[in-house]
């Protein structure tokens, strides 16, 4: 303790004699007032300035002695209220031959919550945590001045160049500035503080310039990556192989395959040679642009010198393959993988099991699964999403739920796209009531619906119909805050019109125009359908010329809706204007326009103008179909034609089209109308022979035709095997 007192005296001679009466052997005493007079004249003098920076330096002196001797109580009283960021600076600077002490007062520093730093002292510590290899802390430091308020990019460099030498730091610093950006997401001023760093005459080391664009490469800034990239090249950087696998990928995300072959062949110039890594995502992308051919060539390559291709680079082949629809080829690629000893892996199988579900093949679905199984592959959540998938799309809902009990047992947790799928599955069997109670169990679990699932059931329940509960389900969506889309409203506007209530579905198109939501040629269609079947033509051209207007030009199917309607009232002549329009516009009538034209002459009891049509159809390569030939055998029937209707039976079972319950409906209604009931009967027992199954309107047409013959005993014998088969007679009987 004497020492320490000795050491103080002898700094106390050393100042001016007006100064030292500020001192006592414990620290300062505080100024008595009749001294600010003296301070305050003195505060822009040269003596002043000198005096201040010995006074500081006693202060460090005093701490740094406290720190040396471990004496942290004492330095606990004295520091507090005597710290300048100079002061602590200069601790820092004197700690840099002994980096534990220096590592002390950064501790020390922490729990002193009072203190407010400045860029300076942050700086000093930083060096002096980089040096005492406490990387973590110094992250956290030069996080707490990045976050610093009102400290440019500019001065975070400045502070640790200007902070560097006397802290006897090292080049890693800026490293971890780089990083430290980097890690925290803050890409531009990383960019900036690289920048900074080369003009100050710095040089980061490859592995914080690779991290860098490694950042800038991820999210897509690949500009500024390559900005980066020549400014290490001119400072004269040297790259490695990290740098070219980081640059190639930046040059296939932007699918610049030329500049990545070139870009290549300037690295190996350069002596840095490609690696597995490079091969894989070169093989990857061309995979991905359908390249199959270069890929099987960089896998050629590749193998020539002395890299093996692995399982990301087969399976991206094999991927590829399959998208191209050369799964033979693709098989023959899993079977090459296996002869060099590579052992398939869930995603390779994956991609088979995937290819077959997009077809809707189930046997090759299965087949595909049970061998994945019968090799040891565990399957994952995409293998069972894929089956789940299948079977919902199919309708086949109970093997649906197999997959997924099969999943869950496997201790594999369903999400919200699998929890969908299976609510899709339920709706297309028309089970609503379950799809709701899986859409609660899934909130149960945790996954909220998203618009799809939302989608998903209002498909549902248009289709069944039941537009009541489609309506609380909108407006609970709405109140959940899930913002409709496009398919919310599309859907709903085509459910509304199917239900014949297109002043709804008009609602509901404002609705969507009111969010911003912009209707396409389906939406207009479906409303155009809708108010032409209830009649309202005029809200129908009125939507037309709407549609128009706003940019949307009517296709095949807009016309085809209207002359399918004139045709239905018989204006054939009005929809024959609107068929040659649609072929002045370069679009084909397809088969449903020409049946709506076949229609519309037999409507008009011309029957041999439709004959015509048939024969036009055929000639521009459009196949007749069962909706052609039963429109036709029923425009026969109503002209009393039954043997030309008979014949055009013959004529569709030789063209291979099997005649349906409404084909013999037509026959057998044609030949009662005309009283013959021997020929009636005929058909009815040809329907049954061929199993066709009557329904309501066949036993109906032959009670009637019955009843016109005063046959009532046949009549009654009908009425009773009807009503044994559950068909109620409807108000024609």
């Amino acid at each position: 303790m004497a020492g320490n007192r000795i050491l103080h005296l002898q700094t106390v001679r050393s100042l001016p004699r007006y100064s030292y009466r500020f001192l006592s052997f414990s620290g300062f005493s505080n100024p008595k007032p009749k001294m600010n007079q003296t301070l305050e004249h003195l505060k822009n003098t040269e003596e002043f300035e000198r005096v201040t920076s010995v006074l500081d330096s006693f202060i460090v002196e005093k701490m740094f002695m406290y720190l040396k001797n471990r004496d942290f109580d004492s330095l606990w009283h004295f520091a507090p209220s005597r710290m300048t960021s100079s002061i602590v600076v200069n601790v820092l600077y004197k700690c840099s031959g002994n980096i534990q002490l220096g590592l002390n007062f950064i501790d020390f520093l922490g729990r002193n919550r009072g203190f407010k730093h400045r860029s300076s002292t942050l700086s000093a510590m930083i060096h002096i945590a980089v040096r005492g290899r406490r990387i973590s802390d110094a992250q956290v430091l030069i996080l707490r001045m990045v976050r610093k308020s009102g400290v440019s990019r500019n001065q975070i460099v400045d502070s640790l160049v200007s902070t560097y030498y006397g802290c006897g730091s090292n080049p890693m610093v800026f490293d971890l500035l780089i990083r430290t950006y980097v890690q925290a997401r803050k890409l531009r001023e990383a960019s900036e503080a690289f920048r900074i760093l080369t003009r100050r005459g710095f040089s980061p080391s490859i592995n914080a310039c690779n991290s860098l664009l490694g950042g800038l490469v991820k999210v897509d800034w690949v500009d500024m990556a390559w900005g980066i990239y020549w400014e290490m090249i001119k400072i004269g950087i040297q790259v490695n192989i990290y740098t070219l696998n980081i640059m190639i990928n930046a040059l296939c995300k932007e699918r610049k395959m030329e500049d990545a072959r070139s870009f290549l062949l300037d690295m190996e110039k350069k002596e840095v040679f490609p690696d597995i890594v490079t091969y894989n995502t070169l093989i990857c992308a061309h995979c991905k642009e359908g390249n199959c051919e270069e890929a099987f060539e960089l896998s050629n390559s590749m193998t020539a010198k002395g890299l093996m291709p692995g399982n990301v680079a087969y399976n991206s082949i094999i991927n590829c393959l399959c998208k191209s629809g050369e799964v033979v080829e693709a098989k023959e690629i899993l079977g090459e993988m296996t002869r060099i000893g590579l052992n398939p892996d869930t995603s390779t199988y994956n991609i088979f099991l995937g290819e077959c579900c997009r077809k809707g093949s189930v046997r090759a679905a299965q087949q595909v699964f049970n061998e994945m199984l019968g090799h040891g592959i565990v399957p994952d959540l995409v293998s069972f999403s894929f089956l789940i998938g299948l079977f919902s799309r199919k309708g086949d809902i109970d093997q649906a739920f197999v997959y997924f009990r099969d999943m869950s047992n496997a201790g594999l947790a369903p999400d919200s796209v699998i929890y969908t799928m299976l609510i899709g599955g339920l709706c297309k069997n028309g089970n609503i009531s379950e799809a709701l109670k899986l859409r609660d169990e899934m909130t149960e679990q945790g996954f909220l619906p998203d618009v799809v699932t939302y989608n998903t059931l209002l498909n549902g329940m248009c289709k069944e119909k039941r537009l009541c509960e489609a309506d609380e389900l909108f407006n609970e969506m709405v109140e959940r805050g899930i913002s409709p889309d496009y398919y919310t409203y599309t859907t709903l506007i085509h459910g509304y019109c199917r239900d014949g209530n297109a002043d709804k579905a008009l609602d509901l198109f404002e609705m969507m125009i009111e969010r911003n939501l912009k209707p396409d040629i389906v939406t207009y269609n479906t409303l155009i359908d809708g108010f032409c079947k209830e009649g309202n033509m005029e809200k129908a051209n009125e939507l037309w010329g709407d549609m128009i207007s706003q940019g949307i030009f009517p296709n095949h199917v807009s016309y085809s809706i209207l002359i399918n309607r004139l045709c239905s009232k018989g204006h054939v002549r009005e929809a024959l204007r609107l068929w040659d329009e649609m072929v002045k516009k370069g679009m084909e009538p397809n088969i449903v326009t020409f049946n709506s034209v076949i229609k519309g002459y037999c409507r008009l009891g011309n029957a041999e103008k439709a004959d015509e049509f048939l024969n036009k159809m055929i000639e521009e390569g459009i196949i007749p179909d069962k909706i052609t030939y039963n429109t036709l055998i029923h425009g026969l029937a109503r002209e009393e034609n039954m043997d030309g209707a008979l014949a055009l039976v013959n004529k569709m079972e030789n063209k291979g089209l099997i005649p349906d319950v409404v084909t013999y409906n037509i026959l057998v209604h044609g030949f009662c109308v005309q009283g013959r009931m021997d020929e009636a009967t005929v058909m009815f027992r040809n329907m049954i022979e061929k199993d066709i199954k009557p329904d309501r309107s066949t036993y109906t047409s032959l009670i009637n035709g019955y009843v016109s013959k005063d046959n009532v005993k046949e009549a009654f014998r009908l009425h009773d095997e009807m009503l044994r088969k559950g068909f109620v007679p409807n108000d024609y009987f």
